[in-house]
């Protein structure tokens, strides 16, 4: 499923690995993490001017055309004033301003709200979270954000395209193979009808990914609940590490194309703590050479998840 090429240095171990399905690859370097640049986290908390707080959220936000918003519980879904993707929404997750701890049912409203909204599109899907300024939050409000267009994004595509020609070459779906194969390794994490393990080639820190039973936006009512409990236990696991930010993304195929390989998953990272010197975790290596240099071994993050128990 991937190679590691491991040297040593004068700090301690570096790997090279790739992925075998996408010849996706990443570097781990462990010894990283004693330059300790992730602190204690410096929570903004401030809700003056915030569009997504109680008292502004109907005036302050955009429709749909027939001049409504999606409401799912307490969750509220609407147009993207400023898209980037044909079809892109936002759900502002909770009234709360600055929700530190989210239930199951709060996430799995939000979650069905930005599903809905997305159904409407024949696209390609994705459901999104950037939480927190560190991780990309333009606003700090927990919102998802949803969107959809006629093609993939380039991640998307890449599991996609392979994972139809490994169907092809071996008769089987490489997503049932993985399963079965990290089952047994030390990066499994748990299982709650979804499939939850450390990402052996991980494309940011301590990259987690669930894999659904499903294939398209259309089949994901029954799986909500699981997922947004999933999800949940992960963001719990990295705050028990210290880790307050964090992105999440959950990948769809297009209805068209039910049933042709490909299994809906949901990938998380942790990103560095809100911090006052403005500090990202990414570098020329992660946005250009699209190569991330990775803190954690996988098969660390399954150890420290199980000694969490």
């Amino acid at each position: 499923m991937f190679t590691i090429h491991e040297i040593r240095t004068e700090r301690g171990i570096l790997q090279y690995r790739r992925e075998s399905l996408t010849g996706i690859r990443c570097r781990i370097s462990p010894a990283r993490v004693e330059r300790q640049i992730d602190t204690a986290p410096a929570m903004p908390s401030y809700r003056d001017g915030c569009p997504f707080c109680p008292d502004a959220i109907d005036t302050s936000t955009p429709t749909f055309e027939d001049g409504s918003r999606l409401r799912c519980g307490k969750s509220v879904t609407f147009p993207n004033l400023y898209p980037f993707a044909e079809h892109h929404v936002v759900t502002v997750i909770t009234p709360d301003h600055a929700a530190g701890r989210f239930d199951v049912r709060c996430l799995a409203d939000a979650i069905s709200g930005t599903a809905e909204a997305l159904s409407r599109s024949p696209g390609y899907a994705s459901i999104n979270w950037n939480y927190l300024p560190s991780a990309g939050a333009s606003i700090v409000h927990p919102h998802l954000q949803g969107i959809a267009d006629p093609e993939p994004t380039h991640l998307a595509d890449l599991y996609l395209s392979a994972g139809r020609r490994y169907l092809a070459d071996h008769g089987r779906l490489y997503w049932d193979d993985l399963m079965e194969h990290e089952r047994c390794s030390g990066r499994f994490l748990f299982e709650n009808e979804i499939f939850w393990s450390a990402n052996p080639v991980p494309l940011g820190e301590r990259e987690v990914r669930g894999i659904l039973p499903i294939s398209t936006l259309a089949e994901l009512g029954p799986y909500v609940e699981p997922l947004a409990d999933g999800i949940l236990r992960v963001i719990t696991f990295y705050r028990s590490l210290g880790t307050h930010a964090f992105n999440a993304s959950i990948f769809f195929d297009a209805p068209k194309n039910a049933g042709r390989g490909h299994r809906v998953f949901c990938a998380l990272i942790a990103r560095l703590n809100p911090n006052s010197l403005s500090m990202c975790d990414s570098a020329f290596m992660e946005r250009l050479h699209l190569e991330p240099v990775i803190l954690t071994l996988p098969e660390d993050l399954g150890t420290l998840f199980r000694g969490g128990k």
